[in-house]
């Protein structure tokens, strides 16, 4: 053959070539995204202060959301928001149990064919990577078991039931691996930065990837990697203002907390809050594998990396010893750090955000349409890409359904029936009617919660947080009367909305239209609490 000949050949191949390959190529230069979440960390205590390589490596290399929340301060319903973009009013995981949805067949069927991790599978080609903790009652026997592998995973390590650090099951593709309590091979923070780190080296370079890890760390029981056993020793629980003391003008269930509290139970607090740091060392260790692993591989400018946690906790607070599940900034405040393409170093934004808004934000990133989905929140990439003029909420809305146990509790039988996880000196962290709704705002105007719950007296909680941080002065039969009924109408819309209605003007907007005559139709906040109704209704 001529030279020229092979000229027009190689031309011809070269073209062929560029159409084969050109859509992996275009395909390959979206953006890769990393999801850390973690499990119970708190901000507002402290939580992220042991996080030394963690700060360096997100924070200040990116940006850190000052104002960060979830809609509601328990495992399954919060996670179930990262997943589906929605409010607990709209994907119904109430709780932690089949019962309320947790991971049942009701939640297999209905919201997780389209929760954000299946839709950047199924239409932006992305490659998946679950590993971790998914929803507390994943696994369970009447849910499918282990086999089932939600919609969505390209690869699947998802572990059986809640968080744990050994002697447990993982889903591995639909199949029930075992691990013991040998620390090199099994310390299930360890074991999922080593599957994180086996994803990145085996997987395809034509497509792009998103990856959710998902840490035991800090949940209890609190088991350190043997290294960090003795880390922290001369840290206690923080002794802020609301350290310790009774909650007055609050809720029952916070008023019937034992003040003080007893040496044993102060103990126990502070012996805890040092466990969860040492177990926290570990998911530090993990970050900077990451990091590195894609450092090494010539993928970190081309990913973000989001790191948040599922809910707060507190320990101590108005003498509840340890747990979550509460109303206040302790429980329902969340780290949020994310470093990526287009984000500047050390950045701090003030914006409020929330959970829901990790799902339209990372298909965002992907390129999908966002008007196709039905999700509540909002894309956070014009505030992550610093863009100005932004239109931003002021308001969000939190929501929670009490546990608990139709007997009484053995330790605490003088409280009667409704109750669940009471402490031996008899303080109880929830209960049936711990069933409330809250409108967190923020504006120029105001930092303000107002709170109501679902119960006999219908109380209600106000707080003005920039003149009481910590949540001591309910100020509801203080606050200007007007400021009430605005808040309760939009309460009512907030616990009604879907989609695009879930991001209309707060009380505090200019664009906001308040007609008091709505607030006597019958689809009062009270008509929208959430309901008894069997599952099989949803």
């Amino acid at each position: 053959m001529s030279r020229s000949a092979l000229a027009v050949l190689a031309r011809g191949l070269a073209l062929v070539a560029l159409l084969v390959l050109s859509p992996a190529r275009a395909a390959r230069q979206r953006p890769n995204v990393v999801l850390i979440l973690t499990d119970d960390q708190d901000v507002f205590l402290g939580g992220m202060t042991p996080m030394k390589k963690t700060n360096a490596l997100i924070a200040q290399m990116g940006v850190t959301f000052l104002n960060a929340y979830v809609p509601s301060a328990l495992c399954c319903p919060s996670r179930a928001s990262i997943l589906t973009g929605k409010y607990p009013h709209n994907h119904h995981v109430v709780n932690n149990t089949l019962e309320g949805n947790c991971s049942s067949k009701s939640w297999q069927k209905i919201q997780e064919p389209n929760t954000f991790p299946a839709l950047l599978k199924s239409m932006c080609g992305y490659q998946t990577f679950f590993a971790g903790k998914y929803l507390n009652e994943y696994g369970a026997e009447d849910a499918g078991g282990v086999s089932h592998v939600p919609p969505g995973w390209s690869f699947w390590y998802a572990l059986e039931k809640n968080s744990k650090y050994y002697n447990y099951t993982l889903s591995v593709n639909g199949k029930a691996r075992r691990h013991g309590e040998n620390y090199s091979v099994d310390y299930l923070t360890d074991v999922l930065a080593n599957m994180s780190l086996d994803f990145l080296e085996y997987k395809s370079n034509f497509e792009p990837f998103f990856m959710m890890i998902s840490t035991p760390a800090p949940h209890s029981p609190w088991t350190a990697a043997p290294q960090y056993k003795n880390s922290f020793q001369n840290v206690s629980a923080p002794r802020n203002s609301n350290f310790n003391i009774h909650g007055k003008n609050k809720h029952w269930l916070i008023r019937q907390a034992k003040t003080p509290m007893t040496n044993s139970s102060i103990q126990f607090l502070d012996d805890a809050y040092r466990k969860r740091w040492q177990t926290l060392l570990s998911v530090d260790d993990l970050v900077e594998k990451l990091v590195k692993k894609l450092e090494n591989h010539g993928e970190l400018d081309n990913t973000y990396i989001f790191y948040t946690s599922d809910n707060g906790f507190h320990t101590g607070q108005f003498s509840l010893p340890i747990d979550k599940r509460q109303l206040y900034e302790f429980d329902i405040k969340v780290p949020l750090l994310v470093r990526g393409p287009g984000i500047k170093p050390n950045q701090t934004n003030k914006m409020l955000v929330a959970n829901i808004d990790l799902g339209p934000t990372i298909l965002d990133i992907a390129g999908y349409d966002l008007n196709k989905t039905q999700m509540d929140g909002m894309s956070l990439l014009p505030l992550l890409r610093g863009d100005k003029n932004v239109t931003w909420r002021s308001d969000f809305l939190v929501e929670y359904q009490g546990e608990g146990y139709n007997g009484s509790d053995p330790t605490c039988p003088g409280l009667g029936p409704g109750v669940t996880h009471c402490f031996p000196d008899c303080v109880c962290e929830d209960s049936y009617n711990n069933t409330y709704a809250c409108v967190r705002t923020m504006s120029t105007s105001w930092d303000l919660q107002y709170c109501e719950f679902d119960d006999r007296e219908v109380f209600v909680e106000v707080y003005n947080l920039t003149a009481d941080p910590h949540q001591i002065n309910n100020i509801a039969k203080t606050i200007d009367q007007e400021i009430l009924e605005k808040m309760n109408y939009r309460l009512m819309m907030l616990q009604s909305c879907s989609g695009a209605t879930c991001r209309t003007p707060g009380v505090f907007d200019p664009g906001y239209r308040f007609d008091p005559r709505l607030m006597f139709s019958n689809h009062g906040v009270r008509a929208r609490r959430f309901s008894t109704r069997s599952l099989s209704s949803i």
